[in-house]
């Protein structure tokens, strides 16, 4: 029974990616038009936040948007959000950079 339903799967094609992957953008400008640069990929900054020794529950943060920059105290994070303590919830992708401040 299940051996009949597995043949009639379309096949699927995997081709393993064998260069470097460089998809995020390396500078921006902000709400004060003020230059701000980095490198780096958003969720491992974000990783490295919550890893520090000095996050037991909470860190201030600044968070660089295309068009604002932010400080919030975050608290958590999802898979695709990052929760604040005032109950917010952050796109990780709408992110451009962030900071412990």
């Amino acid at each position: 029974m299940v051996g009949d339903k597995m043949k009639e799967l379309p096949r699927v094609s995997a081709f393993p990616i064998d260069k470097k992957l460089n998809n995020y953008q390396e500078s921006f400008y902000g709400k004060s038009e003020e230059r701000h640069s980095y490198k780096g990929n958003i969720v491992n900054k974000i990783n490295e936040i919550f890893s520090s020794s000095s996050h037991v529950f909470k860190s201030k943060v600044r968070i660089y948007f295309k068009d604002d920059i932010v400080e919030r105290t975050i608290i958590g994070k999802t898979g695709t959000d990052l929760l604040t303590l005032s109950g917010d919830k952050i796109k990780i992708t709408d992110i451009m950079d962030i900071e412990k401040i």
